[in-house]
Parts: C-alpha cells; structure tokens; sequence
C-alpha cells in the first residue's frame, strides 16, 4: 500500500526514527516532514509522554520514551494484521 501516509503512521515514524536521540532537523527530513507540521506532531508526542527533548552537548534532542512502546507495538500488531507485512520505514 503507498500513498498518502495516516496519521498514525507519522507518528510510528517519528517514534521509530527516534529510538536514538535526533535533532528536529534530522526527524523533519528523514520522516519527510515540513517544520511546522513536525512541530505539531512532535508537540503532541511530547505531550503524551512518548517523546523527551532534553539538552546535549549544546544539541536540543528528541527521543523516544519507554511510555511509547504500547504504542509502537500496538501499530504494528495492527498493521500486519491489516496488510501481512510490517509498517515500511527506511531507518
């Protein structure tokens, strides 16, 4: 199935890349976001606790939460059920 991607799945996206700590940029290219679409996303991660931004060595960074895994594997149980296959992302 290509095309247009759900919401859902930017979502799934986003949290997957994020398992390591990544820049906002590298989340906006690599999901294949726009800024202000991937402020809103993220914004609504952050406030269900699934992702946490925190400082690094001069680096604001975003990562995945322990609280997303319900999350992750619930999308994922449900898209195999759904197509057989899991969610596609380039990681």
């Amino acid at each position: 199935m290509k095309g247009k991607r759900t919401l859902y799945e930017i979502y799934w996206e986003i949290l997957t890349y994020a398992r390591n700590p990544r820049t906002f940029t590298s989340i906006v290219h690599r999901c294949s976001l726009n800024s202000k679409i991937a402020q809103e996303h993220i914004g609504f991660l952050e406030g269900k606790g699934y992702l946490r931004r925190y400082a690094e060595e001069r680096q604001n960074l975003l990562k995945t939460t322990e609280s997303a895994k319900p999350f992750l594997d619930a999308f994922k149980e449900m898209y195999l059920e759904l197509f057989s296959r899991g969610p596609d992302f380039k990681l």
